[in-house]
């Protein structure tokens, strides 16, 4: 018969246990990358658009009313709607994109 032994990591299992973690660290590196890291950079510029706003801007709802602004509230901000100039109130919240005169033309 023969006898095995079988030997122990030379660093015990503090390096098995860093090894085994790796894989997981790096995962988690990458998803904050990738996804978490552009969201929030979107989600600053999005609060910055919505901090720059000022009557007369042109802008679209994201549930693509397009109007230009009339006056602004604490929450909300009056449109007026063509054709027929049509007031409406919107909460800041809803708004998608500005297109201002610079980006007009």
């Amino acid at each position: 018969m023969t006898t095995l032994l079988l030997a122990a990591p030379a660093g015990g299992f503090l390096s098995g246990g860093l090894v085994s973690l790796l894989p997981f660290v790096l995962i988690i590196g990458v998803f904050y990358l990738l996804l978490i890291r552009p969201n929030q950079k979107r989600q600053q510029q999005w609060q910055e658009m919505l901090g720059k706003l000022k009557t007369g801007d042109r802008i679209t709802t994201s549930g693509g009313i397009r109007g230009t602004i009339l006056a602004i509230k604490d929450d909300t901000i009056q449109l007026r709607v063509a054709p027929d100039n049509i007031r409406i109130e919107v909460v800041k919240s809803a708004i998608a994109s500005v297109t201002t005169d610079e980006a007009a033309k």
